[in-house]
């Protein structure tokens, strides 16, 4: 099987070898931006049809329904670039961070009132979590590259299905609904409503999964014990305290701008802890995953603002959590 090993057919020089390190970081970056644009799509498809299924917010139905739709390809580009050059230091931790936050979100809401807001504030994590993922489960593997390939094809065949389901709800489910002659929109007519509950699922294994590979690629990096607690405890620490403010300031306020801030915040957080117990290289990383948060927040502003009316009017749903 070592003929369908690249790497197998050429020199090893120093070089090559982060070449090939450069494709595996731009792969695996890739498919986490793929994950994301699966999640944003069925997020549309699930917010457009409860929008038209109520009188008082064909506004929120147009909104989503003139998205551009050019932008896909290019937030999929971006995000993919992004993860590429953010470190698996810092991505792991920019899963931990969030994972913490989903934890104590959901548990303090026992509603679920957020839960398709939390949906699109987790698409950064996501892709930082599925990057690590394969990261960690394809480290030493002799046929990596290749690997990273067929999940690279698989995610964006994936990824390409599901805007192309929202393209066909947003543009033709409210006459299909109706004359009920489309295989998809009746299916979406009847079980429409279970995608929050399919994402969840989904989000959770994927995230249970990013955990254990984010604490395995942090601890990897520590020679002893001491080396470890040293850079645990003051990152425990910080995240509960930031953890702690976001959930004082989520009660106090509501709005666009407190999405924002929460992302300065955060990202402020970890600045300055890196600054004490990590490396320069960390830094940069953190500014770089800044600009992704930030780009994954602006690209999905009408959905946020969607999700923002839905628990400001009370017209969310128990199910739909």
């Amino acid at each position: 099987l070592k003929m369908f090993s690249l790497g197998s057919w050429l020199p090893a020089l120093p070089g090559l070898a982060w070449g090939w390190a450069l494709l595996d970081a731009l792969l695996q970056g890739l498919v986490g931006a793929c994950a994301v644009s699966v999640l944003c799509s069925l997020l549309k498809v699930y917010l457009y049809t409860q929008c038209l299924n109520d009188p008082e917010r064909q506004e929120e139905k147009e909104a989503i329904r003139t998205q551009r739709r050019v932008l896909d390809p290019l937030h999929v580009v971006v995000l993919t670039g992004v993860l590429a050059l953010v470190g698996s230091r810092v991505a792991a931790l920019v899963v931990l961070e969030f994972s913490l936050r989903a934890a104590s979100t959901v548990l303090s809401l026992s509603k679920g009132a957020h839960s398709s807001q939390l949906y699109l504030l987790c698409q950064y994590s996501l892709g930082c979590g599925v990057s690590c993922g394969l990261s960690f489960l394809l480290e030493g593997a002799p046929h990596g590259t290749c690997n990273l390939v067929l999940a690279a094809g698989l995610a964006g065949l994936l990824a390409a299905y599901a805007r192309r389901l929202a393209r066909h709800v947003c543009t033709l489910y409210e006459l299909h609904s109706r004359a009920r002659y489309c295989g998809v929109c009746i299916l979406l007519l009847a079980s429409g409503h279970g995608i929050p509950w399919l994402l969840r699922n989904a989000l959770a294994i994927t995230f249970a999964v990013a955990d254990l590979a984010a604490v395995a690629l942090i601890n990897r990096d520590f020679l002893s014990t001491a080396e470890a607690v040293r850079f645990w405890t003051p990152l425990t620490i910080c995240y509960t305290l930031l953890v702690i403010y976001m959930q004082e300031e989520s009660r106090q306020s509501a709005g666009g701008q407190l999405v924002y801030q929460t992302v300065l915040v955060r990202m402020g957080g970890l600045f300055i802890l890196l600054l004490t117990v990590g490396r320069w290289t960390d830094i940069l990383h953190v500014f770089i995953s800044l600009l992704g948060e930030l780009w994954c927040l602006l690209r999905a502003g009408v959905m946020l603002e969607v999700c923002r009316r839905q628990v400001r009017d009370g017209t969310h749903r128990p199910d739909a959590g």
